[in-house]
């Protein structure tokens, strides 16, 4: 276990504003976002062009090979966790005034196709679905009915998002009446296959590289996200975001993904600004204590997976925080961390009505 010393997480620290800024803060909404406009800015003046040239006929050969090295290098290692979670951020707070709203659509309509994002789908699914039913039953990217210490269990989760991840979600959004929602996520998904149908009779081996790749690597990783987020989830009381989700604090991953570690104060608070989360751990730190909340320092998303699919509760425990004193020995988070990874079985009238939906 670990004792809660300092966060070096990141935290809005106010600085002199440049030319280039005071030109952004025309547009954006909040002075905080600004990453988020410099982050845009360097996307759409590499990634993009470099999408663009493989569908050149005077690009052939060993040099279309290397732009094609270079753009999937760009898009899965360089910038896919941040544009992903600076779009999850922009999903959640506007990121232009009211009085350029039309430029919020250049995200998820221009940007997002070309990290493998079907425009208005992770809306559909992250605003209109999960956050409602906070990884309960209904929420068709639950791992409530999964063994969550499991590679196998963890692929049949992932194959079933795959297959009927849209059904079910289109479904869910029809049952809550949720139309427009429901209409614009359909269309944001038929307009991304039609693309790459398109593009692809046009150039397949660029539509494999700029589309293609990207929206099956951005579906594993998401889903990869949401499963560790969510693994170790209270059988007693799984609605609580402070027993169904987990936190990781002290990472490089937060300084390049926007302090998407702080899941539990995510669920709680959906709105709250990313640069507010440390603060707000602090502030509410009773209340983890109080719900025996899993909170690791040292460790992201990526390695608890691999420590939970390897089954190493050990250096698990190692990396929990104990705050307020609240565990008195490794072997009681162990034991702890096993029995939030259960399987919980979703309740009969439950599965009845998902099945007949």
């Amino acid at each position: 276990m670990k004792v809660l010393s300092t966060l070096n997480d990141p935290v809005f620290v106010p600085k002199p504003l440049t030319g280039l800024d005071q030109f952004f803060l025309r547009f954006i909404k909040d002075e905080r976002d600004l990453p988020f406009a410099y982050l845009t800015l360097k996307i759409t003046l590499t990634l993009i062009p470099l999408g663009i040239l493989l569908y050149m006929p005077f690009v052939t050969g060993w040099v279309w090979w290397a732009i094609a090295g270079v753009y999937l290098v760009l898009n899965n290692l360089v910038f896919k966790g941040p544009f992903g979670l600076m779009f999850h951020c922009t999903n959640h707070r506007q990121f232009f005034k009211s009085e350029y709203k039309f430029m919020n659509q250049y995200l998820p309509w221009v940007v997002g196709p070309f990290f493998g994002q079907s425009p208005e789908t992770y809306y559909g699914h992250h605003i209109g679905m999960h956050h409602v039913e906070n990884n309960m039953p209904e929420d068709g990217s639950s791992t409530m009915d999964y063994k969550r210490d499991s590679l196998r269990e963890f692929f049949r989760y992932y194959a079933n998002f795959m297959i009927l991840g849209l059904k079910e979600l289109l479904g869910y959004l029809d049952r809550k009446n949720r139309k427009k929602v429901a209409r614009q996520t359909l269309i944001g998904e038929l307009s991304f296959y039609a693309l790459c149908l398109v593009l692809g009779l046009v150039n397949f081996p660029a539509t494999l590289v700029v589309f293609i790749i990207p929206f099956f690597i951005f579906r594993l990783i998401t889903m990869l996200g949401n499963w560790t987020q969510h693994s170790f989830v209270d059988p007693a009381d799984p609605g609580n975001p402070y027993k169904n989700s987990i936190t990781c604090i002290n990472v490089k991953y937060n300084k390049k993904c926007w302090n998407d570690g702080y899941h539990i104060s995510h669920h709680c608070r959906p709105a709250m600004h990313w640069t507010e989360h440390p603060g707000f751990f602090l502030k509410t730190i009773d209340n983890y204590a109080k719900n025996k909340a899993v909170v690791f320092d040292g460790l992201d998303f990526l390695k608890v997976f691999f420590y939970l699919m390897n089954k190493r509760y050990d250096v698990l425990a190692r990396h929990v925080v104990n705050i307020n004193g609240t565990f008195q020995s490794d072997e009681e988070v162990i034991n702890l961390l096993k029995y939030r990874t259960q399987r919980i079985p979703v309740p009969s009238a439950v599965s009845e009505k998902l099945a007949t939906a």
